[in-house]
């Protein structure tokens, strides 16, 4: 990762600081002083950092991006939390967030990439059950260290907002259904969610044949037992070819039919659409990363666009073309 662009032909030199907490430690880079007649431009800060979850008994790597004038700047950042950090290259993330700070129509903000490990399928889900096959059995636990643990640590130790209208969460998949249970379910925390291809199909029992409503699908009881929290604001993305699979035969893939029935749901609580859901229906779109990093510039305009800027909140975006 780059950390910064020298503009001279003379090498900078550049101090990495190391700094250890009882269950934490993550690495600062800045630059030491440099003479008159060198010129050091930060384009971004970044970071790798590790934390130690008690209730997952584990230590969680993750990825801190800021803009350049994060140490110097005076009030706190908003912040974008993301589920699979480590697909933060593969996405081209820092290309994106580059660009969106040196953009003005974006409000500056922080990133902060959560990555898994081999126990994805297990700690990812819905806090509340695990699925009819017992994946996710562990998802109560993340959310735990997510609630509990690693944004108390955030906002004790980075220069972040503590205020829940500056808070997105966001992931990809089975990621994005899990950011979606834990920012819903703690809506004092959060204004934003985003969700790309989500694993809405994640079931309490398999699907019954001719099953028209297909309640079993946890993420609806989720919706409709879930408090009141009328800040909350939806970005939801699906691609046309995310799968081929269509359990109940009526021409429409699952992943889309199961994210316009969490559109519907949210309906039913009271949340407007359009108004405060986005749905991006990307044709030709598929369950990977590719496409979801085409999309994610968008998404962080929707995100932390400035009001001039910002998408109409709930604009219909189906069937858009893959593309920045």
């Amino acid at each position: 990762m780059k950390y910064g662009n020298l503009q001279v032909i003379r090498p900078a030199k550049v101090n990495y600081f190391l700094r250890r907490h009882t269950n934490t430690s993550w690495i600062r880079y800045t630059c030491s002083p440099l003479p008159y007649f060198m010129q050091f431009q930060l384009d971004f800060i970044g970071a790798k950092g590790r934390f130690f979850s008690k209730h997952l008994d584990r230590i969680v790597s993750f990825r801190f991006m800021a803009p350049a004038n994060y140490w110097d700047a005076s009030e706190k950042f908003p912040v974008l939390l993301m589920n699979d950090g480590q697909d933060f290259t593969a996405m081209k993330l820092e290309k994106t967030f580059s660009e969106a700070y040196a953009s003005k129509a974006v409000r500056p903000f922080v990133y902060i990439g959560l990555e898994c490990n081999e126990n994805r399928i297990h700690e990812y889900g819905t806090a509340s059950t695990a699925d009819f096959k017992g994946r996710g059995g562990r998802a109560r636990e993340y959310s735990r260290f997510v609630i509990e643990e690693f944004i108390p640590f955030l906002k004790k130790e980075f220069k972040v907002s503590t205020d829940k209208k500056d808070w997105v969460y966001c992931g990809m998949s089975l990621g994005g259904l899990s950011a979606f249970d834990i920012a819903y379910r703690n809506s004092d925390l959060f204004s934003k969610i985003g969700v790309f291809s989500g694993s809405f199909w994640w079931r309490k029992k398999a699907y019954v044949k001719r099953d028209v409503a297909d309640r079993s699908r946890i993420i609806l009881d989720v919706i409709k037992n879930g408090k009141e929290a009328p800040q909350l604001k939806f970005w939801l993305q699906t691609g046309t070819e995310d799968e081929k699979a269509d359990r109940n035969r009526n021409g429409v893939i699952d992943a889309i039919d199961d994210t316009l029935d969490v559109i519907k749901e949210l309906q039913a609580k009271g949340y407007s659409y359009p108004g405060a859901i986005v749905y991006e229906e990307i044709l030709g779109g598929k369950h990977d990363l590719p496409t979801w990093a085409n999309i994610f510039p968008k998404f962080v305009l929707w995100a932390f666009g400035k009001p001039m800027f910002t998408p109409a909140q709930g604009t219909l975006l189906r069937f858009s073309k893959q593309g920045r």
